[in-house]
């Protein structure tokens, strides 16, 4: 039994890798170039990418790796999420604890990335997470986002795999898929709580 316990742990630690990313060799497809980010850069220069329904709220429940979408308090989608490697141990703490944090915040910015496709940037830390870091005389860290896929899975082939764990440094991450409909729907200052 102990043996199977190591053999197991050994697994999970060549699965997922040191730095908060999941390992694409391990899983056995591997991509090494980046996403293309000057079609997502010249969106966000002319202001097109809001599209469709507008999404005015965003409810995250950590427990049940669920994100769902509202508009005028309608609900329009539930997603799988993946959070920081460190998601069963509570809320944010400092800067490195690899926890998604807890509370309200907004939406602050979309960002174009070639490592993890396209995210929104949320408003962590808040008054509340400095306050709280400065009694424990910790940094609060921040750049908390939703995002999508690693590059190795930009077609959705693993999302299965990547939605089982998590492994993010923090950030709360989604299928491209699901990234994408964000992306059109969701403007800066839009709310997002998230719960345990």
């Amino acid at each position: 039994m102990k043996l199977k316990i190591m053999i197991m742990a050994v697994l999970a630690a060549v699965l997922l890798s040191s730095c908060g990313r999941l390992n694409p060799i391990a899983y056995g497809k591997a991509n090494k170039s980046a996403y293309p980010t000057q079609e997502c850069i010249n969106q966000l220069s002319h202001g097109a990418e809001l599209a469709g329904p507008q999404i005015d709220k965003i409810v995250v429940y950590k427990g049940k790796r669920r994100m769902y979408t509202y508009s005028n308090g309608r609900m329009l989608n539930e997603f799988r999420i993946s959070l920081g490697k460190n998601g069963d141990k509570g809320n944010k703490v400092q800067a490195g604890d690899y926890r998604t944090p807890e509370g309200s915040y907004t939406i602050v910015r979309k960002k174009c990335d070639d490592r993890l496709y396209k995210s929104l940037m949320i408003s962590y830390p808040n008054a509340v997470d400095r306050a709280r870091a400065a009694k424990r005389g910790v940094r609060t860290g921040g750049y908390i986002t939703i995002h999508g896929q690693p590059k190795w899975n930009a077609d959705g082939h693993g999302d299965n795999y990547t939605l089982a764990h998590d492994w993010t440094e923090g950030c709360m991450a989604v299928p491209n898929s699901a990234m994408d409909k964000l992306w059109r729907a969701v403007a800066n200052g839009v709310k997002i709580d998230i719960h345990a």
